[in-house]
């Protein structure tokens, strides 16, 4: 096992794996830029070096420091969280040219699975569903209108290296794509720095689903069950769960089949999602792989008892998959909600500033992920992310209101935060029903 781990993150994820270490016997070296200096996850690691100032670019961006800072203190890993330089397979290459494990997969895999139109390559020949559309890049104009006249609208062009629906964009007919085709590859120049983009047929109505896969070093790999990721505003994720609400056995067994088909197709290891749109008659699509420890991990936590950031740490350290050939049955039902520091009520704009209060809920099922405190500044220059209520129930109705209990609890004063807005979802008759979809906050809202 490692004697001392990096964590190259901020915020509470790097609390959460702070705290794993810390049951793991293992130490923990937390890195943070200037405006972090007063983060809980600053406070407490066993040690925490500040790697430069305010901007991403110069601190938790800068391979450099980053890698420098694991040297001077002696690490023999490094966990990257996600975001930042989680999928960046150069990083993985430069913590291994220094003798320092990276705590995820490999280059190749994170370069595969970085490459939406290579990874979906691969899927088509081992026979995974995936979403018509083009057979890689499309590289120009004339090509996509070609592409586009073929599937039949409506269609989405999608950014190759893409998340966060950065590079996308939903066409109708051919005068959308004559228009928005150059803004998707500049959007995906500016994001990614790459121009790559590709087209799908566009699924309406579908539900975001993904699979939560355990892999070890020898070839051994499982699926930990499925969460719901239908709630989403702007393809920025909401309010996750596990399982998902009124998806059939039938489809979640074949689902998690191919889920783990894919992962075998890349020779995939360490911990990461497969995730698929399911449409309203359960036929479903492959659309991505994420090679990290997702934000909404906990609901998988919570109904499974698997401690997923411990198996991170444990599988890169060489043990071997300790729930092989072991039939992972949920427990309950979880619900997380991503708290913002935006405010809701005001087209979600960003909310940074001091919090003059806080108040966590507490009770049976709650749980609750941060790095805030009272007196804290919130800083507008990274992810407006705050803090994590999850929930845990007996079924999804005892989830919902035991949720709608720990919001009314929750309090955090001095900044605005999207707390209001999930009380709103959790009172919508459709979300009760689990009727959800992933464009469930614009027709339900109309934001």
């Amino acid at each position: 096992m490692f004697k001392r781990i990096l964590v190259a993150n901020r915020g509470e994820i790097a609390v959460r794996i702070i705290r794993a270490c810390m049951e793991l016997g293992i130490e923990s070296v937390a890195v943070y830029s200037t405006a972090d200096r007063d983060s809980m996850h600053a406070k407490i690691a066993d040690r925490s070096i500040c790697i430069g100032p305010q901007q991403p670019s110069k601190s938790y961006l800068n391979t450099a420091s980053i890698i420098s800072a694991a040297l001077v203190s002696n690490c023999d890993a490094l966990h990257p969280g996600y975001g930042f330089l989680a999928e960046n397979p150069d990083f993985e290459r430069k913590c291994s040219e220094n003798n320092i494990v990276f705590i995820g997969p490999p280059a190749d895999v994170i370069e595969l699975s970085g490459n939406k139109s290579m990874a979906l390559d691969v899927m088509r020949k081992n026979n995974v569903p995936v979403i018509p559309g083009s057979d890689g890049n499309v590289e120009d104009l004339k090509h996509a209108l070609r592409i586009g006249s073929q599937l039949g609208y409506p269609v989405i062009i999608k950014a190759a290296f893409g998340g966060g629906g950065k590079g996308m964009r939903i066409c109708s007919s051919r005068q959308d794509m004559e228009s928005l085709f150059p803004i998707a590859k500049s959007e995906s120049i500016s994001s990614f720095g790459m121009g790559d983009v590709y087209i799908e047929k566009y699924i309406q109505k579908p539900r975001h689903i993904e699979f939560q896969i355990i892999a070890d070093n020898y070839g051994d790999i499982i699926c930990a069950g499925e969460r719901e990721c239908s709630i989403q505003r702007r393809h920025q994720k909401l309010i996750e769960e596990a399982p998902a609400a009124n998806l059939s056995e039938k489809a979640r067994k074949i689902i998690k089949e191919f889920a783990v088909r894919a992962a075998h197709a890349i020779n995939y290891k360490n911990l990461g999602t497969i995730e698929f749109l399911v449409d309203q008659d359960e036929n479903f699509y492959f659309i991505e792989i994420n090679s990290r420890i997702q934000v909404e991990h906990p609901v998988t936590e919570a109904v499974t008892g698997i401690d997923l950031i411990k198996e991170q740490v444990k599988i890169a350290a060489g043990e071997k998959n300790c729930y092989s050939k072991k039939e992972i049955i949920p427990n309950g039902s979880s619900i997380e909600f991503r708290i913002n520091a935006e405010d809701s009520e005001n087209k979600f704009a960003p909310s940074p500033g001091r919090i003059t209060d806080y108040f966590m809920p507490g009770g049976p099922g709650i749980r609750t992920d941060t790095f805030i405190h009272s007196n804290y500044f919130v800083p507008p220059f990274y992810d407006s992310l705050i803090a994590k209520l999850i929930v845990w129930g007996r079924d999804r109705n005892e989830a919902i209101a035991r949720s709608a209990r720990a919001l009314a609890e929750f309090r955090i004063e001095g900044i605005k935060t999207t707390i209001p807005f999930h009380k709103k979802i959790l009172a919508n008759s459709n979300f009760i029903k689990g009727d959800i979809h992933t464009h469930f906050i614009e027709e339900e809202f109309g934001i």
